[in-house]
């Protein structure tokens, strides 16, 4: 059935909640991925989109996200530090353009960059539009519609701002802001004509009804990347003790993701490295994007590696 089903979505056909989606669940694991894996080169080619991460602030987050070890509200062990100064984010971003990877974002701790601090902000993402040709993107929470005007006018073309999982089961992850605020950004970063970056984290104790909810509101946002990220149970975080989800449930979703969303970039994120092979196996499953290199508070796959692997496997990774 999945295949037969790839070729109606590579001819046009989108599903929606009203379809009977259980096969996502029933199918054969091998050919569910198959199908994915033929509606992303006929639908998105081979090329696998890059894209690295410097931790601009950490820690300090007034925001209790349970799977976030920035958050004051959690006992995690990090490096807490204000935000870098421009000109060493400016060197790293040179020196991420020299490895090949086409997107470099600039990450903050808490609930919205502000001040003097968004001012460092501007400055550098000034800095490394003058200076370098990586495309810039930028995650700095709640922002306000000026705020957006003003990154945008700095030279940033990419906002990241993660739903994280279904509506119905956000509450369960965060109390501080609400899922609305979530959309209420996605909507004012797209108003300022950047494009958006949003997906979310899956090991959360969601449910496969939850997964298919966050893929479904991503589709219906029009959203062009969808990270797709493992919990990493960190310690001092309240789901320090949740159990690993399997690699089969893994590939299950990101096959599931690229049948609903088949023109986005779905981007594997954090906790591919605790996949077989740096997530070989997900690119086989409808993945054409990573995240790559040191990544915020677990530990990243090296730009070289990726990019070979990649290239073994005929992407073109830029």
């Amino acid at each position: 059935m999945s295949e037969r089903l790839a070729v109606e979505i590579i001819n046009g056909r989108r599903l929606t909640r009203t379809d009977d989606l259980s096969f996502f669940l029933e199918e054969d694991l091998d050919e569910l991925c198959r199908g994915a894996d033929k509606i992303r080169r006929e639908l998105r080619g081979d090329k696998a989109d890059l894209c690295s991460i410097i931790n601009g602030r950490s820690g300090r987050c007034s925001e209790d996200c349970k799977f976030c070890a920035q958050s004051a509200c959690h006992n995690a062990r990090i490096d807490e530090y204000p935000f870098l100064e421009p000109d060493e984010i400016l060197e790293d971003c040179k020196r991420h353009e020299r490895q090949k990877v086409g997107r470099y974002s600039v990450v903050t701790s808490g609930r919205a960059l502000s001040g003097k601090e968004m001012d460092k902000a501007l400055e550098a993402y000034k800095n490394m539009k003058e200076n370098c040709r990586i495309e810039l993107c930028a995650s700095h929470g709640l922002l306000s519609q000026e705020d957006f005007r003003r990154l945008k006018e700095a030279g940033v073309s990419r906002y990241h701002a993660n739903i994280e999982t279904s509506q119905r089961n956000f509450p369960n992850i965060c109390t501080t802001h609400t899922y609305d605020d979530k959309l209420e950004v996605i909507r004012r970063a797209k108003n300022a004509g950047l494009t958006v970056c949003s997906g979310g984290i899956i090991g959360m104790g969601e449910t496969w009804e939850d997964r298919l909810d966050m893929a479904f509101s991503l589709y219906e946002m029009e959203i062009g990347s969808i990270p797709i990220n493992i919990l990493q149970p960190i310690k001092g975080t309240p789901f320090e003790s949740l159990p690993p989800l399997s690699e089969e449930e893994i590939l299950r979703t990101i096959a599931m993701f690229r049948y609903i969303n088949p023109d986005a970039e779905v981007r594997l994120a954090a906790g591919r490295n605790g996949m077989e092979h740096s997530g070989e196996k997900a690119f086989r499953a409808g993945a054409n994007a990573a995240i790559t290199g040191d990544m915020l508070t677990t530990s990243g796959n090296k730009i070289a590696e990726d990019i070979e692997m990649l290239t073994a496997m005929g992407f073109a990774a830029v």
